[in-house]
Order: structure tokens, then sequence, then C-alpha cells
């Protein structure tokens, strides 16, 4: 009895000295971001993200979302630091005269910031960013075939990058297939109204746009106001078509696991920066989502995978 208790003393032993060693071995990462975790659009984006890699690294992983005030996402940033995470994640473009600033009283920490192109030169920052360009120039030769009335709308927020970049695709590629299309833009100045959005999205609808898109996470604003008219909608950064099963008709999704791989891969190797990361449809890190309960016309459908086909082999290269 005595050798059998002894036995299973041992046993309970090393059962918790290896559950000791896994949680020791796990990587904690936190997610500081703009919007709401499940906004179907840029948060949900960089929350997938991580939640797809998550068993790979066995990830203890933190959120602090719907943090628009700057000041307020800095001093998430930094109390994750102090806490003693391997990887801080400052989701937004916002967030980079912050991080610059808090990231050098980290030294062991791992920073990664998009959507940028700017490490600031520290060796503890990654940058990311989505070639939204060649999603967007893909669904807006989609919108140049399929509208009717000829006229396309476009609701922006500012003006600056997966944003502008997303915009300038989709314009490029509707004006691509369709030369006679007008195509308005409205940047509402805002990544988060959505009452604004609507607004937009409205007067869109009544300047004669029968096609629209749009991207942030203002845009439910936006699908909203083309659900009630049964107007065409492409959406990006996440899987849109909870939003408007009936009208929209295909979203391009982000798929940040591809570089955060890459990121967390490196944090536990002791590389903590220095680099920039991007995803686009050549590496999977885009992708073309279409919902199946929406009649998109072949032609157009087929001009769309034959647009991503050209961006992914190098055979077309955009001007955005």
């Amino acid at each position: 009895m005595f050798k059998k208790s002894l036995v299973s003393f041992f046993a309970a032993a090393l059962c918790s000295a290896a559950s000791m060693s896994a949680s020791a071995e796990a990587l904690k990462v936190a997610i500081v971001a703009p919007s709401a975790s499940n906004d179907l659009a840029f948060t949900q984006s960089i929350v997938d993200g991580v939640n797809a890699l998550k068993e790979e690294f066995e990830i203890e992983m933190a959120i602090t979302d719907g943090t628009f005030i700057v000041d307020d996402a800095a001093a998430a940033i930094r109390d994750y630091a102090k806490q003693g995470f391997d990887v801080v994640l400052a989701h937004g473009s916002q967030y980079g005269g912050s991080l610059k600033e808090i990231a050098p009283d980290f030294p062991d920490t791992a920073f990664a910031w998009g959507t940028s192109a700017d490490t600031f030169g520290l060796p503890n920052v990654s940058a990311y960013e989505a070639m939204s360009n060649e999603g967007g120039y893909v669904m807006g030769v989609m919108a140049g075939k399929m509208t009717k009335s000829g006229v396309i709308g476009v609701v922006g927020p500012i003006e600056v990058g997966d944003a502008k970049l997303y915009v300038d695709g989709f314009v490029e590629g509707a004006k691509a297939a369709n030369g006679d299309a007008t195509v308005n833009v409205n940047y509402i100045g805002s990544f988060g109204d959505v009452a604004l959005a609507a607004e937009a999205g409205r007067s869109h609808i009544a300047n004669g746009a029968d096609v629209m898109t749009g991207t942030a996470q203002m845009v439910v604003g936006a699908i909203g106001a083309a659900r009630s008219k049964d107007v065409a909608w492409f959406g990006t950064q996440a899987n849109q078509t909870k939003l408007g099963k009936k009208v929209v008709v295909a979203s391009q999704v982000y798929k940040w696991e591809v570089i955060l791989r890459d990121i967390f891969n490196d944090a536990k190797n002791g590389v903590l920066g220095g680099k920039l990361h991007k995803v686009d449809l050549a590496n999977g890190g885009l992708t073309i989502e279409f919902n199946d309960k929406y009649s998109l016309d072949a032609g157009a459908r087929k001009a769309g995978e034959e647009a991503m086909a050209a961006i992914m082999d190098g055979s077309l290269k955009l001007s955005h």
C-alpha cells in the first residue's frame, strides 16, 4: 500500500512539474485595439489571427479593446509590458507615437504594431501591414462588372494605412473593369462613427450607387444602409456576410496568423523586433471569401478571379 502511495505521489509530482513547465513555455500575448473584439472588421481580424495560433504556441492571451482614445491605448500597452507579457500587439496605426516612446523602456518585450511599415529603428518593435489594395482591386473589378447604374459608392474612414490602400485599389479595379463607371469616394474622417458611415451610405445610394464598399470598424452603419435598399456590398478586413446575408457579395479577409507566426517564433528565439511583415494574396495572408447566398454574376466572379490570379503571379502590377 505504501509503495503504491509513493508511486502515486511521484506520478502526481511529475505531472505537476510537467504542467508547470508547459505553463512556463506558454507565450503571453496582449492585444490593444481600437474597437470591439467582435467588430467583424479591423480588431476582430487580429483577434482571429492570434486565436488561430493559440494551440500551436500555447498562447495566454489578454485583450484591451475599444481604445479609440490614444492615451488609453498607451496606458494599456505600458501596463502589459510591466506585467511581463512576451508580445504586445498595438493594433492601430494611431498608436505609433506612443509605441515609439514606450518600447525603449521595456527592451525585453517584443512589440508589434500595424498597419504600418515603420519600426522606428528599434530592436524590439516590428511593424506589419496588409496589402489591402490587392483584394480591393479584385473586388473593384467585380463591382465594375456588376453595376447597372454605373455608380459605385465607397465609404472610407481616415485617409491613412490599409484603409487608404484598400480604397485606392478598389477604385483602380473598378475603373479598369468599367471605364465609364463613376466611383464616388467619401472619407468621413472617423474610424468609429457608425452613424456618420450610415449617412454616407445613404448619400451614395441617393446619388445612384447600386454597389458599395467601405473599410474600418464604422462600416456596420454603411452596410445597414446598403441592406435597407438591397445594394450590393463588398467587405474587407473580416468576413462581413453576417452583417448582410442578402447584400454582401464577398469579403477580403485578413489572415494575420501568416505573419504572427513569424513574430511569435522570433520572440521565442529572442528576436524581439526590427522587422516589417506583410500579408498579401500570394502568401495567403489575404483571402477573398465569397458569400454563397449571394447570386453573383458568373462573368463578374470570373473577372475577379482572373485579376486575383494575375496579381498573385506578378503579371498585374497595381499603381497604388
